[in-house]
């Protein structure tokens, strides 16, 4: 049977690649739709790499969520590359499309908002705007109600013996994770001695590397849509760089730039 799979079968290029519908005469929507879906394709293997890897951690296996970690972290680099090409449109260009996207936006992706959800970016309101879609808002929800990356890392923290408080180890999943002095101090103990904790050492850093990567991308994000539409407000609704703007001061792994400077 493999002998009859071929590159463009295996593939499903003929799926693919007739998936680009535009809906204006703009020759740069094409550009448009191209850097929106296969951002979409480098959400999807971010998602399957952090799944597994949470579920390593779980395990305490942490050598395979190392290189699945590290894998995330390179998508990203694709993803924040795309910002290059996408910023490569003028604000004449994108004027000529705009009218023709109607209310959709990025703030709409499911998938954007799974693997925020799975890091530990928690916010019960964002799953409201996908009720429309089922299946998607209660893979959203289900999501919102288990523990996250980061909740998994802190337990294993404490399963390894460190002092986290029970508070934390029971706390509501759906809730945005509030900073703890205490997660800091097990932190800190770590950095300060890591080749006494060298694998846990390595798993911070791997946690430091997606909260960079995924401030650089937000960044990106940023600097595109400031450079292409300026101040105008978003298509689907938001503040557009205002919104962009507060977005960047949220984080993941609090703990985790917070101990650079208490050690």
């Amino acid at each position: 049977m493999a002998r009859d799979v071929t590159y463009s079968g295996y593939l499903d290029l003929n799926r693919i690649l007739s998936a680009q519908h535009p809906s204006s005469a703009a020759h740069d929507e094409m550009l448009f739709i191209i850097v929106h879906q296969s951002s979409e394709l480098w959400l999807k293997l971010c998602l399957h790499e952090l799944q597994a890897a949470r579920t390593h951690i779980i395990a305490d296996t942490l050598r395979p969520a190392f290189k699945m970690l590290s894998r995330v972290a390179r998508a990203q680099n694709q993803l924040i590359d795309s910002w290059e090409v996408l910023s490569t449109m003028t604000p004449h260009e994108y004027s000529l499309l705009r009218p023709h996207l109607g209310t959709s936006s990025g703030f709409q992706s499911a998938q954007y908002r799974l693997m925020e959800f799975l890091l530990g970016g928690r916010n019960a309101d964002m799953v409201t705007m996908h009720e429309a879609t089922p299946e998607v808002a209660d893979m959203l929800r289900a999501e919102l109600h288990r523990p996250s990356l980061y909740d998994e890392a802190v337990g294993l923290l404490a399963r390894r013996g460190f002092a986290i408080p029970e508070a934390i180890l029971s706390r509501d999943r759906s809730a945005p994770w509030i900073a703890s002095a205490e997660v800091e101090a097990a932190w800190a103990q770590i950095y300060r001695t890591p080749q006494e904790h060298w694998d846990l050492y390595e798993l911070a850093e791997k946690l430091v590397d997606l909260e960079y990567h995924f401030q650089r991308w937000r960044f990106g994000h940023l600097k595109t849509v400031e450079r292409i539409i300026g101040f105008k407000r978003g298509t689907g609704g938001t503040a557009g760089v205002a919104y962009l703007e507060g977005v960047l001061k949220q984080v993941f792994f609090p703990e985790l730039l917070s101990v650079r400077t208490a050690i």
